[in-house]
């Protein structure tokens, strides 16, 4: 049998911005409560989405509130969470909190790396109380359309969005003092890159607080070489022991990852894969800049 062929490093991002455009594009004004982290693939998202659209219309793809907020729990948010943040910024991609983790201080400024609709950066603007700033790139233009639209309509004066790649970021060095991210940096098929770039940026003393998926053991190379794994976040997964090394290479100390073994059930619904949890799971990363 032949061995797989691993998909090179343009395929992975052409791919991974092709398939966020079209959940950015096709996400409701509610759709918070999707049944993946980063859905499987384009054929498993439209058949989730008739299966959790509400049969009056449609105004949401995932029905009642009660599942929307259940689904985000899952992951660490509160119901004020929840409902805190503009309708439609929450598209239900996240395998985490990293707010829950980030211990944001007033007048700091934060980036947001793959902020996607902008969910994970108006929590964070709301715990800043109208000090500092935030900042969220991403890579997918419906995707920061539609974060710039949500933060108007949410008011949110000290939060922007810029069009940018996570592995070269638009932000100048030593200006950040916190790093978020939440289900993203799996999907970089350069993440000695991505961790090197949030080095550069943070301020002497600055920090990550990142919610991401990691292998717990070597994933499968049928996993490795299919697009649909690699963008349901389950393919590009690096291992921990491959992760703490590039932290401690692009200049971090005291990091930790922390696994959250409950998640592994979720992510046996990902990919049409459903041993997938075997060899990933959720982890809360924690990481600063001396």
């Amino acid at each position: 049998m032949k061995t797989p062929i691993l998909p090179n490093t343009e395929e992975i991002r052409t791919h991974v911005r092709e398939r966020y455009g079209a959940i950015a594009e096709q996400a409701g004004e509610s759709c918070g409560c999707a049944p993946t982290c980063c859905a499987p693939s384009d054929a498993s998202m439209q058949e989730a989405a008739k299966k959790h659209r509400p049969a009056a219309g449609p105004k949401s793809c995932c029905g009642s509130d009660h599942e929307a907020q259940s689904y985000g729990e899952k992951l660490g948010y509160t119901a004020e969470e929840l409902g805190a943040a503009p309708a439609g910024s929450e598209l239900g991609l996240g395998c985490g909190n990293p707010l829950a983790i980030a211990s944001i201080k007033a007048g700091e400024t934060v980036l947001d790396l793959g902020s996607g609709a902008g969910f994970d950066c108006f929590l964070a603007a709301r715990q800043l109380a109208g000090t500092g700033r935030v900042i969220g790139v991403d890579m997918t233009p419906a995707m920061i359309t539609k974060a710039r639209a949500n933060a108007l309509k949410g008011g949110y004066s000290n939060v922007e969005f810029r069009l940018g790649e996570i592995e070269a970021l638009p932000v100048a060095d030593a200006s950040v003092d916190l790093i978020l991210s939440n289900c993203v940096i799996n999907l970089s098929p350069e993440k000695d890159r991505v961790f090197r770039e949030a080095f550069r940026v943070l301020k002497p003393g600055g920090r990550l607080a990142i919610a991401d998926i990691v292998a717990t053991q070597p994933v499968p190379v049928e996993l490795r070489s299919r697009l649909a794994a690699i963008g349901a976040c389950v393919g590009g997964a690096a291992l921990v022991t491959e992760l703490r090394v590039m932290l401690k290479q692009a200049g971090f100390a005291g990091s930790d990852i922390a696994l959250k073994e409950a998640t592994r059930e979720l992510i046996r619904q990902w990919t049409d894969d459903p041993g997938a949890g075997d060899f990933v799971v959720s982890a809360l990363i924690t990481a600063h800049k001396a």
